[in-house]
């Protein structure tokens, strides 16, 4: 039903197989109100080194959050991709896209419920004990910081190119884990003022937190096909990012 991005062929192909690395890979399905929703998760082999959740860009849950959720198991970590629209959801274009996002946006209540049901089914349905942390995309990145703010208690939070703006009456003083930025200093989204202003928001709140900001790099660096895509900034986003794990989970 997902409206898939389109990958290149050497990221299909390493990716496609780290998604289903040991054969672990499944769906956790779960409702929310009067949605359906269904989480992709993919399990190590062997003892994990902690639980990634993975929020998805605005065009839904597709191949691309599934391949880094593969990626990250690969690592040894317990990985699930969150759907934040449900599996009733009509994405078949910007239209659809602005408004599922929009709505969320425009209602935090039900976004941040949203995102809490998703980690709490998977959570049940996998069970364990370890760290948790919250990652995502474009949108995934709005709604990891939106998920610091609300105050979900979780161990870490990474954004790669979000959505920085923090709305009216919100703050980071809730937040319960370090945050990491990954972001362009050309994004025109959420540009260099947008990654100031939130620092310095966390700051004030006394939150640990920290920022890789690649020059000259756009919005969407980190998806190949995308005409923001560049493959260092996405490869030294991937390494940030494993190294805010192995830090954070010990």
């Amino acid at each position: 039903m997902f409206k898939h991005r389109i990958l290149t062929s050497l990221l299909l192909t390493t990716l496609a197989g780290a998604a289903v690395a040991g054969g672990h890979n499944g769906w956790v399905p779960y409702a929310h109100g009067e949605r359906s929703f269904e989480a992709y998760r993919v399990l190590p082999d062997g003892a994990a080194k902690g639980r990634v959740f993975i929020i998805h860009d605005w065009n839904g849950l597709d191949d691309y959050e599934q391949s880094r959720a593969g990626m990250l198991a690969d690592l040894g970590y317990e990985a699930v991709a969150l759907d934040l629209f449900g599996t009733e959801a009509v994405l078949n274009g910007r239209e659809d896209y602005q408004r599922e996002t929009g709505a969320l946006y425009k209602d935090r209540a039900e976004f941040r419920a949203r995102i809490a049901a998703g980690i709490e089914a998977a959570n049940a349905a996998l069970g364990g004990e370890g760290k948790v942390f919250l990652m995502g995309y474009c949108f995934g990145g709005a709604a990891v910081l939106e998920g610091a703010r609300a105050g979900l208690d979780l161990d870490g939070f990474v954004s790669f190119h979000g959505g920085l703006g923090t709305p009216e009456g919100q703050d980071y003083q809730n937040a319960k884990g370090p945050i990491l930025l990954l972001h362009g200093s050309a994004d025109p989204v959420s540009g260099l003022a947008d990654v100031a202003a939130a620092l310095g928001q966390m700051q004030e709140a006394g939150v640990e937190h920290d920022a890789r900001i690649y020059g000259g790099v756009r919005h969407s660096f980190t998806v190949p096909g995308s005409r923001d895509f560049d493959a260092d900034a996405d490869a030294q986003s991937w390494t940030a990012l494993l190294e805010f794990l192995e830090e954070n989970a010990l």
